[in-house]
């Protein structure tokens, strides 16, 4: 396994007796897109959860940056500079589509009681920032006009978009990305997908999971093909879409 920003060895994560990951290892480089393709079940997810800290690993080693991030918990893991979607969303559906992306600023001095009293400026200067890079993100998303409007008035597309442009705020430098563009209509898929493809040209690197694989073509640099757990093939997106045993296990 190459060296890379993230490197995991080895992982292993059962359910009731089932390898749900089974001796996975992958590394991801600084700037690269890296695709998650498998079957339902594969333990794509499964994969996520582990290295964001949502669940435990049974062995293995996750690192990144030269860290040992394993089972760290999900906020410290945020802290050092991963940040994810689920395919549930998890937006705050009653607060506006603004308020959303503010929340997902990190280190905010208003969080802190100390800064609201002792450095009131301090923090109205960093909220007012916060405020025009949200804004700023908006706009280059197209969700601009909605800013104000609450996020459950947003199509489920615009949904989708707005968990994307969250996961942008949080200025990490690796995105996990859960099936950002599954059932959601065309443009917005291709808008979706431009906005991926540019992250590595801001020092971003993405683990995309999805099983659209027109998208995975477009957009990957390289694409692991999962199943029951395990690493079945892996290469550019072509080799791995030409690989015998990806046609016969997913693609055919």
């Amino acid at each position: 396994m190459s060296d890379g920003l993230l490197k995991v060895h080895e992982l292993n994560k059962r359910f009731d007796g089932i390898k749900a990951l089974d001796d996975f290892s992958c590394s991801v480089r600084k700037g690269e897109i890296l695709g998650l393709i498998g079957p339902n079940g594969a333990g794509k997810t499964t994969f996520f959860n582990v290295v964001s800290g949502f669940l435990p690993s049974e062995s293995g080693r996750i690192d990144f940056k030269g860290r040992d991030v394993t089972n760290v918990s999900p906020n410290r893991i945020t802290n050092f500079g991963i940040s994810r979607t689920f395919q549930n969303l998890r937006l705050i559906r009653q607060i506006s589509v603004l308020d959303n992306v503010l929340l997902s600023f990190q280190d905010q001095p208003g969080e802190k009681l100390r800064h609201v009293f002792l450095s009131r400026r301090r923090s109205q200067n960093k909220e007012n920032e916060n405020r025009k890079e949200a804004l700023a993100l908006l706009d280059d998303t197209g969700l601009a006009q909605k800013a104000n409007d609450s996020a459950e008035e947003l199509s489920y597309g615009q949904q989708k978009l707005l968990s994307l442009v969250c996961c942008m705020a949080m200025k990490s430098d690796l995105l996990l990305l859960d099936e950002p563009i599954a059932g959601i209509a065309p443009e917005m898929i291709d808008r979706i997908l431009t906005i991926i493809r540019g992250l590595p040209e801001e020092g971003k690197s993405v683990i995309l999971i999805e099983h659209n694989l027109d998208a995975v073509m477009q957009v990957c640099d390289r694409v692991i093909f999962m199943d029951a757990g395990a690493k079945v093939s892996e290469g550019t997106p072509e080799e791995v879409r030409n690989d015998p045993r990806v046609i016969e296990a997913y693609l055919d």
